[in-house]
């Protein structure tokens, strides 16, 4: 029989041959040689110079004997005897010969076929994967260095047909790269069959993340479960409590009190562990013989899986029922996804086996963690990140947070400084900015969050906005950590701090200058939700924010953070405001995107922008307020407003049109482009609706019709996705004094900085220069002053530590008041 292996050190061991039981063979001719094999890899193996004779089906050949290709080792006598031919279904023709040589001890296929048979187990290979020293040709060899001595010996016999390179995956050790084996072994099991149905069922009632798992990965491995192989051969680990004597009667001793009973001498002050329980012996209850203790120790993942009750000595330490039965089973437990055949696994194995139920409910399983390069990190390969240092650089807080949302939990993430201190910047900073902030004013005016808040609907616009969207935040931050979704709620409160800071905050600077309690308020109660929305993701920073902001500042409030009741919405969210804001924002990132085409800067006063008038009409005042002093511009206005400084153009929307006239669509999109596009414009502005020429007269709607609105030379305009902002770009000689004076108020505040003044600091400022800016200065004074806390303003040459501005033509000044 040909036979095809890539492992020849295996052959020492050779029990079988196994055949396909539906595989027709056939007997090639040589000459002299004659070789069975299988036969539709006759050809491809042999080629055209064998004639090909009898054949028969792998059934056929079953039992039939053979004398195996080495003789080293003695295999024990068995009913039936050993070396002949055996039925297996994995059989391919695919590749190999159709004959697939048997050992038993070195693969589980092996081993089931083999044993299905009554074929004994012969393993020539110890346990540090060298053969037995008294074999022959191969004693003493590591098993894959006897790989070639065994093949010589082949070839000198005359039983090697052909050696040729095959490559192919095989598993080596991590560390040190040596290949390994797999290798039976008798072990203890727990016969988990026995309770596959119950174990599907719990899984049934298990919330999975990723929910793919649960009928995947997880649902899969119990689908297939095999009995869990308990025993280990090793000195650490917890000693299996069985003790067997010489008629092989099995004690299971349940505790040291019972372990006491059956010596007859108090051992409830051994250590359960080898070498000293390995000592105790005791008389079999069965025989009267001695018994020992059984060699090996526990799985250790029968320890992680009895840990629901093991870690409170369930059931002998006195209050462990209480404890026990108060946490189980548990709400949430997480690890990375290969845990679950590991922990996942045995905790719900030992749990339904023990109380006839898992000990959890919620399982997050998350992604493996990799070093930046995308590689997996290892010792090995020297790429890995130390936690603790990493945690001493950046922060507890920035880790927690960048593990928590810093991605898909259950994706695998790449960690390194660049991402985590990008997470602190945008995060971590951005927030403790905004902390920094309202400390500093409510400092700076005396103010303290005691007494009675301002109503809500008497305060402005901006706070009534963030009211909102702190009502929304609240309801969504809730929404997902109520589903172990981390990656939103770290989204939605990125987010959130961002619009906080650089909205709200910088649209607000004013007023917080001012003392506007309504304004100190606001970030005040928005500032202690968040700390409370963040704490379960970053608890260093909120508890310090807390301690600082909270807890020093208003009376009888929690000690700490996480101590304090979960957020709750103030009220309905104004979901109309939160709208119309929105709106607001697009159209100021429109403005600056126009300022930007035009090189205007923004500290540029320019006399109006316009904005659509469908748009403009959804604005309060007060928004409209905020875009005008946010773009800087005098007004905001309608296109409508603009009269003949607008140019319109009107074509059909053929997706809408479509809907409603089918193949008369291009007529009616004609009949758009041929109407006067101003009038078109403003009918459908005002009514919704406008009438073209088609068909004796057709209403179109606003849907169906697309109008563009573009004003002439002397205007910025930027059109992105159906919104249009248009800035005035005409400079009155007025104008032009005001950015000169924005320019110079710039100047000094950043003087006033570097000259370590506190924000609350008043100063004197002289100033001298000449033609406009010098008449801009006199005529804005009292503006000047106000911005940069001057309580003098003095035009003449300035002393001491002067600040000359050679372009703006400026020199000046300041010293404290």
């Amino acid at each position: 029989m040909l036979v095809w292996t890539t492992t020849p050190w295996t052959l020492v061991s050779n029990t079988a041959v196994a055949a396909h039981p539906d595989v027709t063979y056939v007997v090639a001719r040589n000459g002299d040689d004659a070789l069975v094999v299988a036969e539709p890899l006759a050809e491809k193996v042999l080629g055209e110079e064998w004639t090909l004779g009898e054949t028969f089906t792998g059934r056929e050949m079953e039992r039939w004997t053979y004398r195996r290709p080495f003789e080293l080792v003695d295999f024990p006598p068995t009913e039936g005897g050993t070396h002949y031919v055996i039925l297996a279904d994995y059989v391919t023709t695919e590749d190999g010969t159709g004959l697939v040589h048997q050992s038993p001890a070195f693969g589980e296929d092996d081993m089931l076929s083999c044993r299905a048979y009554g074929l004994p187990m012969v393993n020539p290979i110890r346990p540090d994967g060298t053969f037995e020293p008294e074999i022959e040709l191969v004693g003493g060899q590591f098993f894959k260095t006897a790989d070639k001595a065994l093949v010589a010996d082949l070839a000198a016999r005359g039983l090697l047909f052909r050696k040729l390179d095959y490559e192919h995956s095989y598993p080596h050790c991590w560390r040190c790269h040596t290949p390994l084996l797999y290798y039976a072994q008798p072990s203890w099991y727990i016969r988990t069959t026995a309770i596959k149905d119950e174990l599907l069922a719990e899984n049934e009632k298990t919330d999975w993340h990723p929910e793919n798992v649960k009928h995947g990965r997880y649902g899969d491995w119990l689908e297939n479960n095999v009995d869990w192989a308990l025993s280990r051969k090793r000195y650490w680990g917890t000693p299996l409590p069985i003790w067997r004597c010489s008629e092989d009667h099995k004690v299971c001793v349940g505790s040291l009190a019972e372990l006491s009973e059956l010596t007859g001498r108090d051992l409830s002050g051994l250590d359960p562990h080898r070498p000293y329980v390995d000592d105790v012996t005791f008389a079999c209850p069965t025989c009267g013989r001695e018994a020992r203790r059984v060699p090996e120790v526990i799985d250790a993942w029968y320890d992680s899986g009895a840990m629901p009750f093991a870690q409170w000595g369930y059931p002998w330490a006195p209050g462990s029922k209480e404890k026990f039965e108060r946490a189980f089973p548990a709400d949430f437990i997480s690890e990375a996804i290969d845990q679950t055949r590991g922990w996942f696994y045995s905790q719900m194995a030992v749990s339904t086996l023990v109380f006839g139920q898992s000990d959890f409910r919620t399982v997050v399983c998350l992604g493996l963690i990799l070093a930046e390069d995308g590689r997996k990190m290892s010792k090995h390969l020297g790429n890995i990140l130390e936690p603790i240092p990493l945690m001493d650089l950046h922060g507890a807080d920035a880790v927690r947070w960048f593990m928590l949302a810093g991605g898909s939990p259950w994706s695998s993430r790449r960690v390194g400084h660049t991402t985590i201190t990008e997470t602190v910047r945008k995060v971590l900073l951005t927030f403790w900015n905004a902390v920094s902030f309202q400390s500093l004013y409510a400092r700076t005016n005396g103010w303290a969050p005691v007494g009675s808040a301002p109503a809500l609907s008497e305060r402005p616009v901006m706070d009534r906005w963030l009211v909102a969207v702190r009502d929304q935040l609240i309801e969504q931050v809730t929404t997902a950590l109520e589903g172990y979704d981390t990656q939103r709620a770290g989204a939605l409160l990125t987010e959130f701090v961002d619009d906080l800071s650089n909205w709200y905050v910088r649209r607000s600077r004013r007023r917080f200058w001012d003392g506007d309690p309504a304004a100190l308020w606001t970030l005040h109660e928005t500032l202690d939700v968040v700390a409370r929305l963040m704490a379960p993701m970053a608890p260093f920073i909120t508890e310090k924010v807390w301690q600082d902001l909270v807890v020093a500042a208003v009376p009888g409030a929690p000690a700490s953070v996480h101590l304090a009741s979960w957020p709750t919405p103030s009220g309905a969210v104004d979901t109309e405001l939160v709208t119309s804001m929105t709106l607001a924002r697009r159209l100021v990132e429109l403005g600056r995107g126009a300022r930007s085409e035009a090189q205007v800067k923004t500290r540029q006063p320019l006399r109006r922008v316009l904005v659509p008038g469908s748009s403009f009409a959804r604005l309060s005042d007060e928004l409209v307020a905020e875009i005008a002093s946010e773009l800087n511009v005098g007004a905001v206005e309608s296109f409508a407003s603009a009269g003949d400084l607008v140019d319109y153009a009107a074509k059909g929307n053929f997706r809408a049109l479509g809907k409603r006239f089918g193949k008369d669509t291009p007529k009616v999109a004609a009949a758009i482009a041929a109407a006067d596009a101003a009038e078109l414009a403003a009918a459908l502005a005002a009514t919704g609706e406008a009438s073209v020429d088609f068909d004796g007269g057709t209403v179109v709607t606003a849907d169906e019709v697309i109008v563009s609105e573009r004003p002439r030379e002397g205007w910025s305009v930027v059109n992105e996705q159906g919104e249009t902002v248009a800035l005035d770009l005409e400079l009155t000689p007025e104008l032009t004094r005001a950015g000169l004076v924005r320019d110079v108020i710039r100047m000094v505040q950043e003087q006033r900085k570097n000259s370590g003044l506190e924000v609350s600091d008043r100063i004197a400022l002289t100033w001298a220069a000449e033609g406009e800016l010098a008449q801009a200065l006199r005529e804005a004074s009292g503006l000047v002053a106000d911005e940069v806390l001057a309580t003098t303003l003095t035009e003449g040459e300035p002393t001491g530590d002067v600040v000359t501005d050679d372009d703006l033509g400026l020199r000046f000044a300041l010293v404290k008041a």
